[in-house]
């Protein structure tokens, strides 16, 4: 039986002062765990801090599960995200729309694989075209997601997980071929329809 000294600092193998990821938001460390009674229910909340947002997030402990909150990743994880920005960029040959949605859900999905997928396939070096607006905030949001949790679990700077992740990037195969140049003009043009699009509507 845990004493309740314990019991009030850790719930669900979540513990106060411990970093943990939030899907929609990232990382983020839990300062207490509170009691309340919301209609005559008594709830237990863990109260998360997002110092980079200045936000402070109060989740149910019967929620963890279904939010899909997460301990930080292991070193080993960490690792298969760092390969994965070495790779080959991915990009489908679809509208510039739907591939966005697609990269908004996995940087709200919490998984640093598939963040660590989006830096990859956003990815522009300098010799390479400028990103439209809207891949640039892509990238920077997915880049944001993925240094703050590799800075929280190797203990280091924000500056130097974004290096760490900088030199992965440049050590993937080289880009800008005839294939890159003709996704470039046909996200383009996508991007002509787009404001055409909008313009109309």
């Amino acid at each position: 039986m845990a004493t309740p000294a314990k019991k009030t600092a850790q719930r669900q193998g979540f513990k106060t002062s411990e970093f943990i990821v939030y899907p929609s938001h990232g990382v983020g460390q839990i300062t207490a765990i509170e009691e309340q009674e919301v209609a005559g229910i008594k709830l237990e909340l863990l109260v998360i801090n997002f110092e980079k947002d200045k936000m402070t997030l109060r989740v149910p402990v019967a929620k963890i599960a279904s939010v899909g909150m997460r301990k930080l990743a292991d070193a080993t994880t960490v690792k298969k995200a760092l390969e994965t920005v070495r790779g080959r960029a991915r990009v489908k040959r679809t509208m510039w729309s739907r591939r966005a949605q697609e990269y908004e859900a996995k940087i709200n999905s919490g998984d640093l694989i598939s963040i660590a997928e989006v830096v990859r396939d956003l990815y522009r070096s300098d010799t390479q075209p400028e990103q439209s607006y809207s891949e640039r905030q892509l990238y920077e949001a997915a880049l944001d997601r993925m240094a703050r949790e590799i800075q929280s679990v190797n203990r280091s700077s924000e500056t130097e997980a974004i290096r760490q992740i900088e030199q992965n990037l440049a050590k993937a195969p080289k880009r800008g071929g005839k294939a890159d140049e003709a996704t470039k003009n046909e996200a383009s043009a996508e991007d002509g329809d787009d404001v055409e699009q909008e313009e109309a509507a």
